[in-house]
């Protein structure tokens, strides 16, 4: 593993054991795996909508022409399967996993494809999660991706220390809601990332508003928009606000969200390192 030390005053001769080297626990991909930009899309807090912004993201991207790949980071909670309609993974080779694809040909990996059935619960502790996730990075044959979205799961644990530490995410999306407790807990996972060096890309306002079916008014259930002063402040755009839309349910719920073309998610694809 590479090594760095901040400590000024080491020479490479005394450096051994020094308290202050930095390790790197980046693990590294298998051979078959070739990925310009992993991102991270976190909550913080569950609820918020976040993977089927991860989904819609994925269904931009792939609209524009992007190879792009979804990790199913969410262990205990997955739904990424579900909206696509996929059941299964591609199968095996040479010991690696193959991911499932999608009709357009997104490729995902979630710990339900391992599951005889979908309702299945996984009950087990935080070191066995970290070490799926990794694999789901190491072990899968993911190809030549442009972009690999790691769907979180919520909170600041062991998923998301993973994930940070051990893979090369370029930066992270994180998605909020307009209740202000949720931004209070959206707010430990920007300090998260900003303790361990991860770009915070932008900040996706979820369930932003209900636009009226009659009059195309916008109704905020929740309350208008928060985030203007903590944006100001920390020079994180607010990339969009997304509306709350039955008909994204539903398609997520029936596994067509590929054929979801109500959100407005050029925005957001837009922050993306290219």
């Amino acid at each position: 593993m590479a090594k760095e030390c901040s400590n000024t005053s080491c020479t490479k001769e005394s450096c051994e054991g020094c308290s202050q080297k930095k390790v790197d626990f980046r693990v590294a991909p298998n051979e078959y795996t070739h990925v310009k930009h992993v991102i991270g899309i976190v909550s913080g807090k569950g609820g918020v909508g976040k993977s089927s912004v991860t989904a819609c993201l994925a269904v931009e991207l792939n609209r524009q022409g992007y190879r792009v790949g979804i990790l199913d980071a969410d262990i205990t909670g997955p739904s990424i399967p579900r909206m696509f309609g996929v059941k299964t993974l591609g199968g095996v080779q040479n010991e690696l996993m193959i991911p499932g694809i999608s009709e357009t040909d997104i490729r995902l990996v979630s710990v339900n494809l391992l599951m005889e059935e979908e309702e299945t619960p996984v009950i087990w502790r935080g070191p066995a999660i970290a070490g799926v996730v990794k694999q789901f990075w190491s072990d899968v044959i993911w190809g030549e991706l442009d972009y690999l979205l790691v769907d979180m799961p919520p909170g600041t644990g062991d998923v998301p220390l993973t994930v940070f530490q051990s893979l090369p995410v370029d930066g992270i999306l994180l998605v909020t809601s307009p209740q202000s407790l949720v931004e209070m807990v959206v707010k430990k996972a920007y300090h998260m990332a900003e303790q361990m060096n991860i770009p915070i890309l932008g900040v996706v306002e979820n369930f932003s508003y209900v636009a009226c079916p009659d009059c195309g008014k916008k109704i905020y259930v929740f309350g208008e928009n928060k985030l203007d002063e903590w944006s100001a402040q920390t020079g994180i755009p607010i990339c969009a606000s997304l509306p709350m839309d039955p008909e994204l349910a539903r398609m997520a719920d029936e596994g067509r969200i590929e054929m979801y073309m109500g959100a407005d998610i050029e925005s957001v694809a837009s922050v993306l390192p290219k």
